[in-house]
């Protein structure tokens, strides 16, 4: 599947960048850093961790962060 392929398909709650430069459909979520809170994908598998800050800007709580997620803003 050619990476083309992977960026007509809707993008739903996945994250975009993620998509496009490892070719993984990674769902949103709210994830930490020592800068606060953004939204990013992450990946369970073997060698798990953050893949992808989705989100320009950093929030400074959870709370504010899962508003973005969830409200689109």
């Amino acid at each position: 599947m050619s990476i083309q392929n992977l960026i007509d398909r809707p993008v739903t709650e996945a994250g975009a960048l993620a998509l496009i430069y490892t070719g993984k459909r990674l769902p949103l979520q709210v994830l930490d850093s020592a800068a606060g809170y953004y939204l990013g994908t992450f990946d369970n598998g073997t060698e798990g961790g953050p893949v992808s800050r989705e989100s320009v800007e950093y929030f400074p709580t959870h709370e504010a962060a899962s508003h973005a997620l969830q409200t689109g803003a």
